[in-house]
């Protein structure tokens, strides 16, 4: 582990930095606590009897270490081990590698007119930070990409984000409305229909919408157990623009590791 910060929190708090010593196991402790809890660095330097900068620089050697040791880990599955672990429900889906969804994260409003209009969510008529979720039909977090700001189109953030490269012609993805990404993905694509100029649509339609609805469901359960983390259900200061990305990334990795399966059906085969 490389504390990349450790000379700036010798600089800050010199009574403190050197008199600290934390072992590992009470670092990652209070980094999970900070996560999964939220609580201020102000309230962890008071419980765990260190100087507030000290905090600062412990959060921000972990974020980076876990980010770089859960990132090695390939959590992208081969089209053969995801149809392994295929649960029944999917039957009608087979070929789906993946269930993709766009995640937001409140942030605070910069004061930059410029900036304001990027991270600004249309959707979530809020500043935010948005990100691309993966998740394979049995519940398994697959891929996740870097932060973006709030105002890209899903399409884009598909595009930008590096996925594509990973699909195959024998492949289909799961996606929302929003995902108008036939175009630009080498593989068949599974997302409700519309009506268009249409009065009404297909009863073969109507089936195939309320079955991928069904499966979609499992991918926004998955984003709440991320959210979970309550670090992310309050705005995002713009103090830690530095470290968002890798705090998402290791909450998304970290549900890899816990709870129980998604999907009940593929839980009962294990």
């Amino acid at each position: 582990m490389v504390r990349v910060t450790r000379v700036r929190c010798a600089a800050d708090a010199p009574h403190t930095a050197n008199a600290t010593s934390l072992q590992p196991i009470d670092e990652f402790f209070l980094f999970m606590t900070y996560l999964s809890l939220g609580l201020m660095e102000k309230d962890l330097a008071h419980r765990f009897k260190i100087h507030q900068s000290t905090v600062s620089c412990v959060i921000n050697t972990w974020a980076n270490f876990l980010y770089t040791v859960l990132g090695a880990v390939g959590i992208w599955l081969s089209e053969e081990e995801v149809k392994v672990h295929l649960p029944d429900v999917f039957h009608g889906f087979a070929d789906t590698q993946v269930i993709l969804d766009c995640t937001e994260l409140y942030c605070q409003t910069p004061n930059s007119l410029l900036l304001q209009s990027e991270v600004f969510s249309t959707y979530k008529s809020h500043s935010t930070f948005k990100g691309l979720i993966g998740m394979a039909p049995h519940g398994a977090v697959t891929f996740v990409s870097s932060l973006y700001e709030g105002s890209i189109s899903d399409k884009e953030i598909v595009k930008q984000s590096g996925i594509v490269s990973q699909l195959k012609p024998t492949m289909a993805i799961m996606v929302d409305k929003g995902f108008l990404v036939g175009d630009c993905v080498p593989c068949k694509v599974y997302i409700p229909a519309f009506l268009s100029k249409r009065a009404q649509m297909s009863g073969a339609e109507v089936r195939e919408t309320q079955s991928i609805a069904r499966l979609r469901v499992h991918v926004e359960r998955l984003i709440r157990r991320v959210k979970e983390h309550k670090i992310f259900s309050t705005v995002i200061p713009l103090s830690l623009t530095g470290s968002i990305n890798q705090l998402n990334s290791v909450a998304c990795l970290l549900v890899n590791y816990q709870n129980r399966p998604l999907v009940k059906a593929w839980a009962s085969k294990c």
